[in-house]
């Protein structure tokens, strides 16, 4: 068995156990329903707006917020940036922990696979999770644009940065699950420590100087907040990739000290 044949076999077998059991559907469902209620009000109050703007034709303060980009949007991408954070933890706790409670996590690196085959594998299903629910959302933008003109370069980032976002979350998920046996403790390390790199941001604005900075720059919504405004910048995209690299190898790391130990 070659390596990409093996990757696809463990892609593979965890779909098939999200499709089995009902988190993938309850963690669904009510991200969907989230999204979809969010972006309802936006719409809704951006419908109000441009009902003002059409009696008010000639202010012109009123016909410059007509933008649905950043009145519909730009607060939907940070509702769904926070409803990730709460989400990623349920599709993550239990690729690793799982394998090590049911004792098939030594079966599985047995096999004829490099261990980057086999977390890549377990990474990628969980990507692809998040990305099935992720292409429900972008069927909004579709319907809107039949209503109104919107900018697809604008819309386009902000799910660029909502995909880079994703995929550190997952990876850092899946370094909490090789940490433990237990899903629930994997869910709650995996919550705590995106919490962490979502608010360490914030000593910046405390005053924290040159220490303040380096912080900031770690923080997954300081480098999100720039997809979210449409703006493009290789800064955001070195660190996002960079950060999906560092846990993945912090995972194969655990999972190696994990074995040396055994």
């Amino acid at each position: 068995m070659n390596q990409l044949q093996g990757w696809r076999a463990v892609v593979r077998k965890e779909l098939t156990v999200y499709f089995a059991t009902p988190i993938f559907y309850i963690t669904g469902f009510f991200f969907l329903l989230l999204a979809g209620y969010f972006f309802y009000t936006n719409v809704l109050y951006y419908s109000i707006i441009s009902f003002q703007a059409a009696q008010q034709a000639s202010n012109p303060q009123v016909a410059a917020q007509l933008n649905p980009e950043q009145m519909i949007f730009r607060p939907l991408f940070g509702v769904l940036a926070i409803i990730l954070l709460f989400m990623v933890p349920f599709i993550t706790m239990r690729l690793l922990a799982e394998e090590k409670r049911a004792g098939t996590s030594e079966l599985l690196f047995t096999y004829p696979l490099t261990d980057w085959a086999v977390i890549a594998g377990k990474f990628g299903a969980a990507l692809l999770i998040y990305l099935i629910l992720l292409a429900f959302t972008a069927s909004y933008s579709l319907v809107l644009s039949l209503f109104t003109r919107l900018d697809w370069g604008a819309v386009g980032l902000g799910y660029l940065g909502l995909f880079l976002l994703g995929a550190a979350c997952l990876s850092l998920g899946l370094f909490a699950s090789s940490l433990t046996e237990n899903q629930i403790v994997a869910g709650v390390v995996a919550f705590a420590l995106l919490l962490l790199f979502w608010i360490i941001g914030w000593v910046q604005e405390l005053g924290a100087g040159q220490l303040g900075k380096v912080l900031q720059y770690l923080s997954l919504l300081d480098h999100y907040e720039n997809f979210a405004k449409g703006v493009l910048d290789t800064r955001d995209l070195v660190y996002s990739l960079s950060f999906i690299y560092f846990f993945l190898f912090l995972t194969k790391r655990q999972l190696e000290s994990r074995r040396w130990r055994a």
